[in-house]
């Protein structure tokens, strides 16, 4: 495969995507462009920039093995898809802070006293900041950052499927992470699609939204 883009039509991309249950098995992903699909999805915005997701790329077929046994209803995506992605959040994002900013100093992006400031602002926060309020943070930031894989996926001609249905209690575990430091948010299976995929139905915005 080209490690290219595709398209870059938004409306093409948005409104073309599908929930693919079916693959290729034949089609596979190079790690090279894994990387680059993951990147375009990391500029998603994040809490106070801190970009908790952290990805587990699960792509070989004993790895994928595993997952089956702990996402039983979704075996199908599992199998034949080219990769898994596992999007989790990380607790402990904040220990990136002196990184993040000091990199954004470094390339010019804000002066160093701002960085100090925000830094001297937001550390009494994350010292203190309960845990299911700090998993809050990265489920909402997790789930940001996972559409924009699905979306940077269709820019790159593959297909996805967002995957809730996994014992999330154990995947930490099944694939060596730190269980009470990586939260599970989805699964993402990318590969080429073998069907179209089936159209849904949205609710019309009069449905969902109102005005004040």
């Amino acid at each position: 495969m080209n490690n290219q883009q595709v398209t870059n039509d938004f409306n093409k991309i948005v409104k073309e995507r599908r929930s693919i249950k079916n693959y290729d098995p034949t089609v596979k992903i190079s790690r090279e462009e894994m990387e680059e699909i993951l990147t375009v999805a990391t500029t998603a915005p994040s809490s106070v920039n801190m970009q908790p997701w952290r990805f587990l790329v699960i792509e070989s077929p004993e790895e994928k093995a595993k997952l089956a046994e702990i996402a039983k209803f979704n075996q199908n995506q599992v199998n034949t898809s080219a990769a898994v992605i596992a999007v989790f959040g990380d607790l402990q994002n904040f220990d990136y802070a002196e990184e993040i900013y000091g990199k954004a100093v470094e390339v010019g992006y804000m002066p160093q006293d701002v960085k100090e400031n925000i830094l001297n602002m937001f550390t009494p926060f994350f010292e203190q900041i309960s845990r299911e309020d700090m998993k809050d943070i990265v489920l909402i930031d997790g789930g940001l950052v996972s559409m924009q894989i699905m979306l940077a996926a269709r820019a790159y001609g593959y297909d996805t499927n967002p995957i809730g249905g996994y014992e999330k209690d154990k995947i930490a575990e099944v694939f060596g992470m730190e269980k009470d430091r990586y939260v599970p948010v989805m699964l993402i299976s990318m590969g080429k699609a073998a069907d179209e995929g089936h159209r849904s139905v949205r609710l019309p915005i009069n449905r969902v939204a109102e005005w004040k």
